[in-house]
């Protein structure tokens, strides 16, 4: 940003959204992330907003960018389907079988010790296992995750 006042009120309003979201927020990860992905998000929209053009050169403008942010949603949302998928096949086979009951069959985990024969335990303990392992090799995406957490909600 050019002026000091707009970068400002980007901040604030980054620490505003921040703080209306901050149920949703993973308390273990650091707060920086969230808050760069914001901010960044916040300034590109600034600078898109307040370009001075033409009304006519914005309009084809605008149709590129489109298409191209729709293209690269495309790839990040391909990109983050095959890293999460990666993930899953990574886990040993009991708790990949555990983790998918859970998260894609949305079973409670006493749903899942009934169906598996296992303890309630096991499975608790598996599922932690499997959680733990998921956001190690997710870390790089979790700024792409609260993005999209952050805009659906919106």
């Amino acid at each position: 940003m050019k002026d000091f006042e707009t970068a400002r009120e980007i901040v604030h309003d980054a620490f505003i959204t921040l703080w209306e979201k901050r149920a949703t927020v993973d308390a273990d990860r650091p707060v920086k992330s969230y808050l760069t992905t914001i901010i960044f998000n916040r300034c590109q929209n600034h600078l898109r907003d307040n370009r001075k053009f033409s009304t006519d050169l914005l309009a084809i403008e605008n149709l590129l960018e489109h298409s191209v942010s729709i293209q690269t949603d495309f790839l990040v949302e391909k990109e983050l389907s095959v890293a999460i998928q990666a993930a899953i096949d990574e886990l040993p086979e009991k708790c990949r079988e555990i983790f998918l009951l859970s998260r894609y069959e949305s079973l409670k985990y006493h749903e899942i010790a009934e169906r598996l024969n296992l303890s309630q335990k096991t499975v608790e303990a598996q599922m932690s296992k499997a959680l733990q392992h998921m956001r190690l090799k997710l870390t790089e995406y979790i700024p792409i995750l609260v993005f999209i957490a952050i805009d659906s909600k919106w």
